[in-house]
């Protein structure tokens, strides 16, 4: 094995480590695949990791839900600098306006978005550490628990979100959230300025944050 595929398969344990740690509350070894300035951007979130730990505890003891699932990876090294893009899929349950066994009222959910994390990771102290983190968020769906149940969402506010994570925007905002509406999707200026980002970094740059 040549020490570039080593590499790559270091950085997708991490990767990986990063979800299976996280979405199962292991929050000290979490912390772990984190550079000590390492960055979480998410719709409801965005700031240092350890930011990122505290708030995301505060909702798991609220009864937040948010899991995801990761499919293959796309690893670009560069010396102690990688690129990783990972197909991924956050699923994420709580309550929506609708109408169950013909009462109207709150509907559990849950919202499903497809989409890539785009990740700046750097070699720290002999270790591949994520610096930065930027989904980008490509399509989603909303989905009664309860087959039989009708959501009754409201239109005008649904449409106020990004078309790649409208339904994800509209549950967050709904318990409290405040999402930021201008994250890269599929296409568009804002994933394209992303893809120069990360290669500026590669190729010896500063990150711009």
């Amino acid at each position: 094995m040549n020490n570039d595929m080593h590499d790559e398969l270091l950085i997708r344990q991490m990767v990986e480590r990063w979800a299976l740690w996280r979405d199962a509350g292991d929050w000290e070894r979490f912390a772990t695949v984190w550079h000590p300035e390492g960055v979480m951007m998410a719709t409801w979130f965005q700031g240092p990791f350890k930011d990122f730990i505290r708030v995301t505890v505060e909702g798991w003891n609220k009864g937040v839900s948010i899991l995801h699932f990761l499919g293959g990876s796309a690893v670009e090294v560069a010396g102690d600098r990688a690129i990783v893009q990972t197909k991924m899929t956050i699923s994420q349950r709580g309550m929506v306006e609708g109408e169950n066994s013909h009462e109207v009222g709150p509907v559990l959910c849950d919202v499903l978005c497809t989409g890539r994390f785009y990740d700046f990771v750097v070699k720290h102290e002999g270790q591949w550490k994520l610096l930065h983190r930027q989904p980008i968020y490509e399509k989603d769906r909303i989905d009664p628990v309860d087959p039989a149940a009708r959501l009754t969402l409201d239109a005008a506010r649904l449409a106020q979100f990004p078309e790649g994570y409208r339904h994800l925007a509209y549950i967050q905002t709904h318990i409290g959230y405040t999402v930021k509406l201008d994250m890269p999707m599929l296409k568009g200026p804002v994933v394209e300025e992303l893809y120069r980002r990360g290669a500026r970094w590669l190729a010896g740059g500063a990150l711009e944050r």
